[in-house]
Formats: C-alpha cells, structure tokens, sequence
C-alpha cells in the first residue's frame, strides 16, 4: 500500500543529531574554562590576602639597651715570644772537655758550673810565667841596688855621670820586663779560668750538646750549651705605621701601656705585661713597626719563639656611648640600627667609632635607648615586633617604650638605599 508523506505545516525540519552534540561540546568548553579562570583568582587573592596577614604580624627579636661605658682601644698584632737574653757557649780555649756539669733542661743560677775543660796545659803555663815574673822582679831588685850605688857614688864623684845615666836605664828595661811578666801571668791566668765554663745568666739550660772526651777549638768549636732566659721574657710584634702615632701620642711616648698576650685563637689570655720599647725604624716592604713588650712569665706560661696574639692598649674612652656590635647593620657604605619604640623598630643611621669587646661605640643614639640584635632579615622600617620571651607585640612596646623615646626620633629617618 503506497506511503503517505509527512504532514506539512509550513515549520522547518529538525536539525541534525551530530551538529546539535558539537554545539552542545562547545559550550560546555568555555563554561569549563571559566569556572577554571575564576577559581584561580579566587586563589590567587586567598594567597596575597595570607601574605598581607603574615606581614602584619609581629617579628619576634632579642634586644639590648645602648650603654655609657668606658671602652678600651686595643691595637691587635701577631707577636713572637722572645726571651730578653739567649746565651750559645763555646769554649775560648782549645782542649778536651774534661766534665759536664748540667743536666738537660735544668735551671741555673749566674755562675753555676756548666761544662769544665782540662786545665792542666794552662795551669803550667801560668806557673811558668809566674816562674819567669819572679826572676825578673829579682833582675830589677839588682838593677836598683846598683843604681843606688852609683847615685852615691857620683856625689862623692867617684864615677862618671855616663855609669848613673846608664845604670837608670837598665832600671828602666827592667821594669818594663816585669811589667811584661805580669801581663802574660795574667793573661796566663784568665785562660785558665776559661777552663772552668759558667752561667752568664739566671736561665734554663737546653738539651745536652756535648760529651766528656770531645775535644774543642777556641771560639770555633762547637755550642757547648744554650742558655735562654724565662723570667722576664719578652713579646715582639708589629703593628702599622698608621697607629704608630697613636702609641707615640701616650704619655713617655708609649712606654708602660699595657698588653696582654693571647692564644693562638684569642681565647684565652696566656700573660700581662707592658710596653718596654719601640723599633727606631719603619719596615718599608711592610709598612709596620716593631714593638716589645715584657712580661714577668712568673708561671712560664709564655715559652721562647712561641706565637701569640698580642693586644696593646692605647687608650680608653671615657662615657662613651655604645652598643652591642651585632646590633649594626650595615647597607653599601651607610650604617644604621633598629630603635624599638612603642612596638615597632624604626631604622636610625649611626656612626661607628671604637670597638672594645662586643660593644662598638656609635652616634646619635642615646644611652638607654633598646635596639633590636636579632631577626634583621625580616625587619622593616615601622615593622611591629614582639620581644622575645613576651605573649604579645604590645607588650615589647610596653616594655621598650620608655626606653627608646631617650634615643630622640628616631621614626623620621628612612630606610639606607
């Protein structure tokens, strides 16, 4: 049976299945998108709202109070220990070392016996010029019995003046013949005692050089001992030509001040002593002076050639203001410090002068006044901060605020750049 067509109302045919799916993709796309493009802002406004608030909260620091303190002015130098007197013996006759008397690191006192050459070569040599003195000493006895003969003689004029005149000059020869003696009996004398080797001073005797049998050449032989002297001992350092006007400005142009010798890292003071001499020139490859020091070393604490840091004193200021040394930062060549004031640090630029210790002495900020010594790196010009150890920012101002208002103000210098 034939089909019929479709009734026609004059409206259009429906569209097509896949076109109506694509359109419907597209939309959901850009619906997608949007929600996306949203959802990050609102993140992205979370986020800086989070920094904002953590900003605005308060940086806990440690402070400490700007002081009126005398401060000492140190010059500090590298020294060597240097003993005021060091002694190489050696023999100044040639013999056989016939005893040693000391012992390796032994004391010794000003004439104590150290080492003994055989002396009997020199004891007979001073006896026979002893002997030789003795028979021209009898010569010139004759001599003078003669010319006093002769004296009387010619004033009886029994002799010619030619014997007297004579005679006098043979008395003459031979007094300069005993005077000869004499000279080599004491010369023969003073090397017999070169045999017998004593401590020239008060000090500690180094280790064994020589033996009993060893044969020694005068002045050329070999150190028969070393002898270094402890207390007193010295200190000798250098310091620059720059301060050397510093220490010459010192009442007795330095002489007397003070320095202590430390250990190796300066933690530890080995010794106290004082000023004694300055060098009478300026090293030119270096540009530094040298300087000694003595100190007493009653505990020996101080050891010969030993390195030390040494630290002189020039001078101390008197009521100088002055503050923690960490609490200066520092921004290309300027220098400034936090003022705590009413909850808040507020940068006020300083001049750095002398350091003592942990303590540097600064301008423009007034004793009393409390500056923050921690946490810089999250500090701003009028940043709150809570004092360490305190609940609460606005009980740092509490605390801080009487104090820092004698620092003047503060608050209207601005940040270094």
């Amino acid at each position: 049976m034939p089909v019929e067509p479709p009734p026609t109302d004059g409206a259009p045919p429906p569209p097509r299945t896949p076109h109506r799916r694509r359109r419907f993709a597209i939309w959901a796309a850009v619906i997608a998108a949007f929600v996306a493009v949203f959802g990050w802002a609102l993140r992205g406004r979370s986020a800086r709202g989070g920094r904002r608030g953590a900003a605005a909260a308060p940086v806990a620091i440690r402070i400490a109070a700007a002081t009126r303190s005398d401060l000492p002015i140190y010059l500090d130098a590298i020294g060597t220990v240097t003993p005021l007197a060091t002694v190489s013996i050696t023999s100044q006759v040639t013999g056989r070392v016939f005893d040693v008397h000391y012992r390796e690191g032994q004391r010794v006192r000003r004439g104590e016996p150290l080492v003994d050459i055989d002396p009997r070569p020199f004891a007979a040599l001073l006896l026979q010029a002893q002997g030789t003195l003795e028979r021209d000493l009898h010569v010139l006895d004759q001599a003078r019995m003669d010319r006093d003969r002769f004296r009387a003689a010619w004033a009886r004029r029994a002799i010619a003046r030619q014997q007297l005149d004579d005679q006098e000059k043979l008395v003459l020869q031979a007094e300069g013949t005993v005077k000869l003696d004499r000279g080599t009996v004491e010369y023969d004398r003073i090397q017999l005692g070169y045999c017998r080797i004593a401590s020239p001073i008060v000090g500690r005797v180094g280790l064994r050089l020589v033996d009993p049998g060893n044969l020694v050449t005068a002045n050329a032989g070999p150190v028969l001992a070393v002898i270094t002297q402890l207390q007193p001992i010295s200190v000798v350092f250098a310091i620059s030509e720059d301060h050397l006007g510093e220490v010459r400005a010192q009442p007795d142009h330095g002489a007397g001040l003070p320095v202590e010798a430390l250990d190796r890292v300066q933690a530890r003071r080995l010794a106290a002593g004082q000023l004694i001499a300055i060098d009478n020139q300026i090293d030119t490859t270096t540009g530094t002076v040298r300087l000694r020091a003595r100190f007493d070393n009653a505990d020996e604490a101080l050891f010969p050639n030993q390195f030390v840091n040494a630290r002189l004193r020039v001078t101390t200021l008197r009521g100088a203001s002055a503050v923690p040394s960490a609490a200066i930062q520092r921004n290309a060549d300027l220098a400034f410090v936090y003022l705590v004031e009413a909850g808040r640090v507020h940068v006020q630029r300083v001049t750095p002068g002398a350091v003592a210790g942990e303590l540097t002495q600064v301008t423009d900020v007034a004793p009393g006044a409390v500056v923050a010594i921690s946490s810089f790196e999250k500090l701003r010009d009028g940043a709150p901060v809570a004092i360490a150890g305190t609940a609460a920012g606005s009980a740092a101002g509490s605390a801080a605020g009487p104090t820092a208002g004698s620092a003047g103000p503060a608050g209207s210098a601005g940040a270094p750049r």
